[in-house]
């Protein structure tokens, strides 16, 4: 990954790293008698405590209309799936369309109007019963790209590093932001899918790893280079080898170029080094030199090394403008 020539791929989660991370509610479809307010007041109730944009979105958005808030008690996250927890003696579950599907009473009614949703680039959540299955309406949330994605992509292509998106997102709304960037992608990727698609990778080029999430822990620890975005999680900041302050996405390409000019400068000084003690070594063996050469020209050869090591600060002084 750090050596220049040399093909690389690199892996992005979308929400927090490629987005903004900052998902706004834009729509809020009730199903049965329960009202748009009340479905947001449960809904928050039960995404409370979670560190996840979608979930921090919706508690945000009922907190910012003054929707009264409801507690809620026995809350669980099934990674990448959705939260469950009690409120006013039921529980509840938020998560994805994928997972009501599977345990909820879903019907043909309730997919068309998430996939109307989803057409449009949003992501959604159900809110259902556990116990029954009731689905009690959708919240559709929007995740715009960061300023800088696609420069940051573009940036990356051009050093022949490619990239692809990992999302545990709707296919509809990840193929949206994927062509917006012009970057491959792979979407509704639970923790374990992303770690497989890492490994699989790993068996063909080096590959970096990009997120900022706890789902994305175990594929940051797998990649061959994990970087966490700075605003991310605890959890992805000590998996990960390096960290982007700036949570810009130009920086990933700002990173593997410093270090591919690193290693190269490195390669140089060992070569530089070495190579001259080699030639003042024979010399001096055969004759040709004195002592006090040989001395020099190791002294010499030191100097040289820093000052080409010293050219680095002014690659860090070119890139910062």
């Amino acid at each position: 990954l750090l050596q220049a020539n040399t093909r690389a791929h690199s892996a992005f989660d979308k929400t927090g790293t490629l987005t903004e991370g900052k998902p706004r509610v834009t729509n809020v479809v009730p199903f049965g008698v329960k009202s748009q307010s009340e479905i947001l007041a449960i809904a928050a109730a039960v995404e409370t405590g979670s560190n996840h944009p979608l979930a921090q979105a919706i508690v945000s958005h009922a907190r910012d209309t003054n929707i009264a808030s409801l507690q809620a008690s026995n809350s669980f996250t099934h990674a990448g799936k959705g939260v469950y927890a009690t409120v006013n003696e039921l529980t509840y579950v938020v998560g994805s369309p994928n997972m009501a599907a599977e345990v909820a009473n879903f019907s043909a009614f309730h997919k068309e109007a998430i996939e109307s949703l989803e057409e449009s680039g949003k992501t959604v959540v159900v809110l259902f019963e556990e116990k029954d299955g009731v689905v009690i309406g959708l919240i559709a949330l929007r995740d715009e790209p960061r300023a800088d994605a696609k420069k940051g992509l573009a940036a990356l292509k051009a050093m022949g590093v490619s990239s692809v998106m990992l999302t545990g997102d709707n296919r509809r709304a990840a193929k949206a932001i994927a062509n917006d960037l012009e970057i491959d992608w792979k979407a509704e990727l639970l923790p374990q899918d992303k770690l497989q698609v890492i490994t699989s990778l790993k068996q063909k080029v080096p590959v970096a790893m990009i997120g900022d999430g706890i789902n994305d822990a175990p594929a940051l620890a797998t990649a061959d280079v994990g970087i966490a975005m700075g605003g991310g999680t605890d959890v992805a900041l000590e998996t990960a080898d390096a960290a982007l302050l700036k949570n810009r996405v130009v920086d990933v390409a700002e990173l593997i170029a410093i270090s591919r000019t690193t290693m190269t400068n490195i390669h140089q000084n060992v070569t530089l080094a070495i190579g001259l003690k080699a030639v003042f070594l024979i010399t001096s063996v055969l004759g040709i030199t004195g002592l006090w050469v040989a001395v020099l020209a190791d002294t010499g050869a030191t100097a040289l090394v820093t000052l080409n090591a010293l050219r680095i600060l002014r690659f860090k002084k070119q890139e910062a403008r």
